[in-house]
């Protein structure tokens, strides 16, 4: 395995990221329009199922059944995709995925392909692969054509262009849309119908053009090889049913084992993400179609690459493997308040939000500065865990990351269990630590400690010294009270002191 890659290029610490993205009033208005619109719609929509307890609690077990049996079910899969006529590719790492579908593509014959949106190749770096071999991939999804058009990066799972607005969006298909097939009408205003119409002009040449597409999935059916896609435009129906071949590029967690267990998730994804009873369009394939003809459907090659890309590392945690339920919905997202006020750039991975926290880390590993702070940009609130449709305990995941990035300790990397060191600057955090334990391991001195600092309260500063300092720049120390809570019960209760 040659590396984990995220389709991102370097970037910055967390910290650092969100302090740009904070500033930008006009990014905080958009964010906080937009997660508070969804979020409101997904809990109306979720308050209709009497039995939602019930919905979330079966898909985190179908999950974690399917996670526990992967090898199982992914041999399974195959089988039942090559039975059914497609062929089965298994990809390490991007490396290798980008090859794959770039020779799949030279093989055809043809330079241009349709795309399906699709965190997995995002996460990859397909279009970068495709455009360095020759080959020109379009975005069908509209959202994610705004973000092509624009030269820019997805910041949201389900609105990859949440961060811009109607006018934004006006200017860039009007500059725009001309380089990369049919232009935008002249006199464009900035009214959602006339954007989404000029969008279906422009898409529909590159449809009827296709003879290659490239999508995801957001499940695979072991027993019966079927894929399933979700989507709300259509766009996905005709980029799965046009051309004459089709690639799909899917994680290995995606996998479920069996047709029956699609009802759950039909129910969940929909609401949680969309805030829709029913997906608007939901595409499944088994296989490639019949040869084109009077009657034919659907392509008539189809191709599945597995992706691994450290899928199977963070499998082998026990604690961070239940990122993988994920199923995309990016209802964390829509009720996270740090993710609302720096948006989805600052994360630097095609997996923003509470989500990319945990998942972002566990793939690409703690070495870069971006992934070491990742797991500390949240509150710890929980918002993300309760919305969450698989039950992933999102804080409990990124407390456990915090304490690698600070401890170091036994990992899995590319399939070889290693140890890594701590990450650069905790020094003064695992000195504190120690000095905690020591202090908690001692009652006695615990209890002259907290005397000791009630008697000197009127001495706190207002700032922390030293590394302490960053914590004091955007917090206020807590005032100390006159006695600790153990003076306090025995003052009260006229009980002893153990």
């Amino acid at each position: 395995m040659t590396g984990t890659d995220l389709g991102m290029p370097a970037f910055p610490p967390f910290p650092e990221a969100a302090r740009e993205a904070v500033g930008n009033a006009v990014l905080r208005a958009n964010l906080r329009h937009a997660t508070h619109t969804i979020r409101d719609k997904r809990a109306r929509a979720v308050a209709e199922l009497d039995d939602w307890d019930r919905l979330r609690a079966a898909g985190k077990a179908v999950k974690d059944h399917t996670l526990r049996n992967l090898d199982r079910y992914l041999l399974e899969l195959e089988a039942a995709v090559t039975a059914a006529g497609g062929t089965v590719h298994w990809a390490v790492d991007a490396e290798e995925a980008n090859r794959i579908v770039t020779g799949l593509v030279l093989a055809t014959g043809e330079r241009e392909v349709v795309k399906v949106k699709s965190m997995a190749t995002q996460e990859i770096g397909l279009n970068e692969a495709l455009e360095a071999a020759g080959i020109a991939a379009y975005e069908t999804d509209l959202a994610e054509l705004i973000v092509q058009l624009g030269h820019d990066r997805p910041s949201h799972i389900l609105v990859p262009a949440i961060h811009r607005n109607r006018g934004e969006i006006r200017d860039l298909f009007r500059t725009e849309m001309g380089r990369w097939g049919r232009p935008a009408p002249e006199d464009l205003g900035d009214d959602p119908r006339e954007l989404a119409e000029a969008a279906r002009l422009h898409l529909r040449e590159k449809f009827l053009r296709a003879k290659v597409a490239v999508s995801g999935a957001n499940f695979m059916v072991a027993e019966t090889g079927t894929m399933v896609v979700l989507e709300s435009e259509g766009n996905g129906r005709m980029c799965l049913t046009l051309p004459e071949t089709l690639i799909s590029v899917v994680g290995i967690e995606k996998v479920v084992p069996t047709f029956r267990d699609l009802e759950i998730f039909l129910q969940t994804l929909p609401r949680s993400s969309t805030a829709e009873r029913m997906n608007p369009y939901t595409t499944m394939w088994t296989g490639p179609g019949p040869s084109k003809g009077a009657d034919g459907d659907g392509p008539t090659a189809f191709h599945l690459v597995l992706l691994d890309n450290g899928r199977t590392d963070t499998l082998a945690d026990p604690t961070g493997r239940q990122a993988l339920r994920c199923i995309r919905c990016s209802a964390c997202l829509n009720v996270c308040p740090v993710y609302e006020r720096a948006g989805g750039h600052a994360y630097g991975s095609v997996y923003p939000g509470p989500i990319g926290a945990v998942l972002s880390p566990q793939l690409r590993g703690t070495a870069a500065p971006i992934d070491a702070t990742l797991p500390y940009a949240s509150t710890l609130c929980g918002a993300c865990y309760e919305v969450c449709p698989v039950a992933i305990d999102i804080p409990e995941i990124l407390v456990h990351l915090r304490e690698r990035v600070v401890q170091g300790g036994p990992v899995t990397r590319e399939g070889v269990r290693v140890r890594i060191r701590p990450a650069h600057g905790h020094t003064a955090e695992r000195a504190a630590m120690r000095a905690a334990r020591l202090l908690l391991d001692r009652p006695g001195a615990l209890r002259a400690g907290e005397r000791l600092l009630s008697r000197a309260r009127r001495l706190r500063p207002r700032r922390l010294p030293g590394p302490g300092r960053a914590w004091t720049d955007t917090r206020a120390l807590p005032d100390v009270p006159a006695e600790s809570f153990r003076d306090w019960w025995a003052r009260e209760r006229k009980s002893p002191q153990k």
